[in-house]
């Protein structure tokens, strides 16, 4: 893969460019569904291809194929030229310089291992039988569970690599794989559904017994919902919700919304933004992230960063071009969708601290409130300037600081800065959860939010 992104660059670079990149990827991946006892589909396939960049002068270009033949690649690298030929000029348009402190040419040095082998031990009848086994524990795990929708088994193996006339070179492999299921439970007139997940590096990492429980504990915990009174109260919002808010502030700190004025926390860069109970830091070398990786989708290192702590908000997430832009140098967070997208600002792996107190001290702590276990529609109900939510949710009501009745059919409203300040502790256990990009997080509780259900 490295050799045919130098080649790409090469033949940019003779085709006319000043600079240019290039983003040389593969990707094979299977996924299994399976509902009834047996496998509703299998399926496989292994995508390769490059994306290149040029830049001539203050004009940048890009142009993408899967023709990797020589005829391919040097047709790619006309392409990449001739749009930048066109394009507008941009005072902050330029490629990636190589960092100084980027000393291992490979830009591997001292990376976690991302690999597991176990994705390519695993045949696609093991991993069939994984998903088989995930029914199998969510209906046997309650009598209650009537059914379920299905249960998914996907695994990834990337190869990647970066090169650059700047300099840049970097090639990594990464595999993941998650399994999930959704449970229906019936009792009292009603249906509920609850979803349990699991992922991990490889298959051997995931536990279908207890991906099944869980989505079968979810979705009868709910039967015989209601609809709680309408105050402002305690709210503790479980991991998998707890998540979801993470990775929309991560969102929000990223240099591209905050340069467009899309981010409530656009002028709050060194100012309290948090109870200090709340720390959350981006690091895309975790070795359990499903985002990690050497360097980000421009060849430039990844680290740990701050975000917010002590309270206060310590940095945004730029890559190469809004650092220029805002006059500072990339923190190694360009995201990229694959060969086919051009690189842009996204976090890595967010990672929330952990507290002293475990989900019956966060009940305790709250005394009389909501435990949200659920939200619908959170991305489309905040507000991207001002940060103000009104979302739908579901739950159990807290009462006398234990878990009591579940609830259901109320909003939970307030908005990101005051929810970040109203946070009293996180839970001393953290999760795994991939919905919105890949979070590590335990349970939070916010001291005071508007509850608004009957």
């Amino acid at each position: 893969m490295i050799e045919l992104a130098r080649r790409a660059v090469e033949g940019t670079v003779a085709a006319g460019a000043g600079d240019a990149e290039a983003y040389a990827s593969e990707d094979a991946g299977r996924e299994v569904r399976a509902h009834g006892g047996e496998v509703e589909s299998l399926t496989a396939a292994t995508r390769r291809g490059i994306g290149v960049r040029a830049w001539i002068g203050r004009r940048a270009g890009y142009a993408y194929g899967t023709d990797l033949s020589e005829a391919g690649i040097r047709e790619l690298a006309a392409r990449a030229a001739e749009t930048a030929r066109i394009a507008d000029e941009d005072e902050f348009a330029g490629p990636p310089e190589l960092p100084v402190r980027l000393m291992d040419p490979t830009g591997t040095k001292g990376a976690p291992e991302l690999r597991d082998p176990s994705v390519g031990e695993w045949s696609s009848r093991d991993v069939a039988e994984l998903a088989l086994l995930i029914e199998e524990a969510a209906l046997e795990a309650d009598p209650r569970v009537a059914g379920v929708e299905q249960a998914v088994y996907a695994d990834s193996a990337e190869r990647i690599a970066i090169a650059s006339s700047t300099g840049i070179e970097a090639e990594y492999e990464r595999t993941t794989c998650y399994g999930y299921t959704q449970a229906l439970a019936e009792g009292e007139g009603a249906r509920e559904t609850g979803l349990g997940f699991g992922l991990g590096r490889g298959p051997a990492a995931l536990d279908p017994a207890e991906i099944g429980r869980e989505a079968a504990d979810r979705a009868t915990e709910m039967i015989g919902a209601g609809k709680p009174a309408s105050r402002s109260c305690p709210v503790v919002l479980d991991a998998t919700v707890a998540a979801s808010f993470v990775a929309l502030i991560g969102r929000a700190l990223g240099a591209d919304a905050v340069q467009r004025g899309r981010s409530p926390f656009a002028e709050l860069a060194g100012e309290a933004v948090a109870d200090g109970a709340f720390v959350v830091h981006d690091d895309g070398l975790d070795p359990e992230g499903s985002a990690s990786s050497p360097v980000d989708g421009e060849g430039t290192p990844r680290r740990r960063l701050a975000l917010i702590e002590g309270g206060t908000l310590r940095t945004f997430l730029y890559d190469t071009y809004t650092g220029r832009r805002a006059g500072t140098a990339s923190t190694g967070s360009a995201g990229r969708g694959g060969y086919r997208s051009q690189p842009s600002v996204a976090a890595s792996n967010l990672l929330v601290a952990t507290g002293t107190l475990d989900l019956a001290g966060l009940l305790a702590e709250a005394g009389d409130g909501v435990l949200v276990t659920d939200v619908a529609g959170l991305h489309s109900g905040v507000n991207p300037v001002t940060g103000v939510f009104s979302v739908g949710a579901s739950g159990l009501a807290i009462r006398g600081g234990e878990a009591a009745e579940p609830l259901r059919e109320f909003t939970i409203a307030s908005d990101l800065v005051a929810m970040l300040k109203a946070v009293r502790a996180a839970g001393s256990a953290a999760r795994w959860v991939p919905f919105g990009g890949s979070v590590r997080t335990p349970p939070l509780l916010v001291g005071e939010m508007t509850v608004a259900g009957s």
